[in-house]
C-alpha cells in the first residue's frame, strides 16, 4: 500500500505468472494489496481457446464470484456453457463445476470468492503457484519465499509439505526435498503414498536411497 492509505492501480500493474504452458496467466491482485476480507485475483488467457479458469470445483469451499473485465470467455457452469463478454457477471455456488476459455486472445476475469461463515484465509495453492513460476524463471529465491508463506500459515497441511518437496527436488535440493517429504509423510502417509510414486517433479530424489524410506515404504 503507498503512503496515502490507499492504492490506485491498473490491471497492468501487477504481476504475471504463467503456467508451466505458458499460456494461462495469474496476475495476483490480493498479493500485491495485501487485502485480507477474500480472495480476489485476475486471470488472463494469453491466446483464443486458452483457459482463463481451470476446470474444478469447490467442494464445501469457497463460493466465486467472476467478473469478465476484458475480450469474451465462453464458461461452462454445470451443464451450461455459454459466452460472456465483457462487462458479464457469473456467479458460481459451491460445489458447482465452472470452467472458462478465452475467445478473444487476452481475455481477462477477475475472479473473487471466500467461504460463506469463515474467516478468510488466503488458500497456499495461490503461494505455490507464484513459487513454481520463479522457479521455472530462475528465481528460487524469491519462489522459496512464496512457499514459506503458504508453510507457515498452515503449518500442518500434509499438501504443504509435499508441494515444497516438489519445489525443492525441481530446485535441485535434495536434502531439503526428502525432508520435506518426509515431514509430508509424518502429517499424512497414506496420501503421500497415493500422490509421490507418479509426480514427476519429484523425479530427481527418486533414485536416492532416503527416498523410500521417506515416504514409509
Amino acid at each position: 500500500m503507498s503512503d496515502r492509505g490507499y492504492e490506485i492501480l491498473s490491471i497492468d500493474d501487477l504481476d504475471r505468472y504463467t503456467t508451466p504452458a505458458g499460456t494461462q496467466v495469474l496476475r495476483p491482485l490480493r498479493r500485491r494489496l495485501d487485502f485480507k476480507p477474500f480472495g480476489v485475483n485476475v486471470w488472463v488467457g494469453e491466446r483464443s481457446g486458452d483457459h482463463v479458469i481451470e476446470p474444478h470445483r469447490e467442494p464445501k469451499g469457497p463460493e466465486e464470484l467472476y467478473v469478465v473485465l476484458r475480450g469474451i470467455a465462453r464458461f461452462t457452469l454445470g451443464d451450461e456453457s455459454f459466452d460472456a463478454p465483457a462487462g458479464t457477471l457469473v456467479h458460481a455456488p459451491p460445489d458447482t463445476f465452472r470452467e472458462a476459455l478465452a475467445i478473444d486472445a487476452g481475455t481477462t476475469v477477475l475472479a473473487m470468492g471466500a467461504k460463506a461463515g469463515e474467516v478468510f484465509s488466503p488458500s497456499p495453492w495461490e503461494d505455490f503457484f507464484v513459487a513454481y513460476a520463479e522457479l521455472r524463471a530462475g528465481n528460487a529465491d524469491a519462489g522459496r519465499a512464496a512457499m514459506l508463506g503458504a508453510l507457515e500459515r498452515d503449518p500442518e497441511a500434509w499438501q504443504g509439505a509435499f508441494n515444497a518437496a516438489c519445489f525443492e527436488s525441481l530446485a535441485g535440493e535434495t536434502d531439503a526435498a526428502l525432508e520435506y517429504l518426509r515431514r509430508a509423510s509424518e502429517l499424512d502417509a497414506a496420501e503421500v503414498r497415493r500422490y509421490a510414486p507418479d509426480d514427476s517433479d519429484l523425479d530427481a530424489i527418486r533414485d536416492d536411497p532416503r527416498f523410500a524410506e521417506a515416504i514409509g515404504r
